[in-house]
């Protein structure tokens, strides 16, 4: 789809400086800039690609002034925030790739489900028994909904997810492809023999509104009552969030990391990557954990923590700094040892 610099003024309310009828079909990096695509310049550093740039159209905010001449095929549009205007076409642009709607031949839908208006389905995707789904959500080759699950509206389901029987996922929602919603926990009790039997897994999976989760990442159903992702929550690619695990709003979570059964996570807290969690612990609200850390116990909130088993960030980095310093503390012990054995043989006896 093609838009003219006039269009996309309009739609930004920006003022344009070249050409109001050049086209752009395209998106592109500054730097990378080619014919027919539009840009933008937000950060200073980036500057000098303007004056080189091959893209027709560049976002720049309104206080910017070139240092030079920019290229005559280079028409810009001059907002207030270029940043946040950029940000607002990509989800325009994102919001058009995901237009198309309609039911394929080759998916299967059982007789007691229910599909909104305006949804996607693609082929090879199965709905069971007494499913629900919102008007304008799409799903995508290869998902398998169980039955009795609800989807809300506006959602994606990305190839290749999987949701298990009994789960919701709220209103605009995105899973991304091999997303396992509502697999069984971790449970197994051990018998008389060291054998160990499996225990039922007959809870399920609430996933509450715009919430997005990564490629790969698995969340558990609970054994009993339901595990829980509250509205806001940003998970990142191949986390692990096991059995009766809850996850307050607007938590954000990087790649790798893994929660273990039954801990409950605060609101607006922020965990880095490879972070591993273990089971029955309570996280405050507006916690930081750094990446590659171990938690062991409970944190309050506003806690900031580093290490495995991690500790408050400060005394973190003050013992990595004498932790880096133990290799010269250990060659003074060592002449230290050597001054004193000297002084030893010099003593009287």
């Amino acid at each position: 789809m093609e838009f003219t610099a006039r269009q996309i003024a309009e739609i930004l309310d920006g003022e344009i400086t070249g050409d109001p009828n050049a086209r752009v079909s395209g998106l592109s990096k500054i730097e990378e800039g080619e014919t027919h695509t539009l840009s933008f310049l937000a950060n200073p550093k980036y500057a000098p690609h303007l004056y080189s740039t091959r893209a027709s159209i560049v976002i720049v905010s309104k206080e910017f002034e070139p240092e030079r001449s920019v290229p005559e095929t280079c028409t810009l549009i001059r907002v207030e925030n270029a940043y946040e205007s950029f940000a607002k076409l990509l989800e325009l642009y994102n919001h058009m790739l995901h237009a198309k709607t309609g039911i394929h031949e080759k998916s299967h839908i059982e007789a007691t489900a229910s599909v909104g208006a305006d949804v996607l389905v693609s082929a090879g995707v199965y709905i069971g028994e007494n499913v629900q789904i919102g008007k304008g959500t799409k799903i995508y080759p290869n998902v398998t909904v169980g039955d009795n699950v609800r989807i809300g509206e506006g959602c994606i389901l990305f190839p290749g997810v999987v949701i298990y029987h009994d789960c919701v996922i709220g209103d605009h929602c995105t899973l991304h492809a091999g997303v396992v919603i509502g697999s069984d926990g971790f449970g197994f009790a051990p018998n008389q023999n060291n054998q160990f039997n499996k225990v039922a897994q007959i809870g399920n999976v609430i996933i509450a509104d715009h919430v997005e989760i990564g490629a790969g990442t698995t969340i558990d159903r609970a054994t009993l009552g339901s595990t829980r992702i509250h509205k806001g929550v940003k998970l990142d690619n191949l986390i692990q969030v096991a059995h009766n695990v809850e996850i307050g709003e607007n938590t954000v979570i990087a790649a790798q990391a893994g929660i273990a059964g039954s801990t409950k996570i605060g609101n607006n807290c922020m965990i880095g990557g490879q972070v591993g969690i273990v089971g029955h612990l309570k996280i405050g609200n507006r916690v930081k954990i750094a990446a590659q850390s171990g938690i062991a116990s409970d944190l309050p909130d506003d806690a900031i923590v580093q290490g495995s088993p991690a500790f408050a960030v400060g005394d973190y980095k003050r013992s990595y700094v004498m932790f880096r310093k133990l290799p010269e503390l250990q060659q003074q012990i060592r002449e230290l040892e050597e001054q004193i054995a000297t002084l030893k043989k010099d003593l009287p006896t």
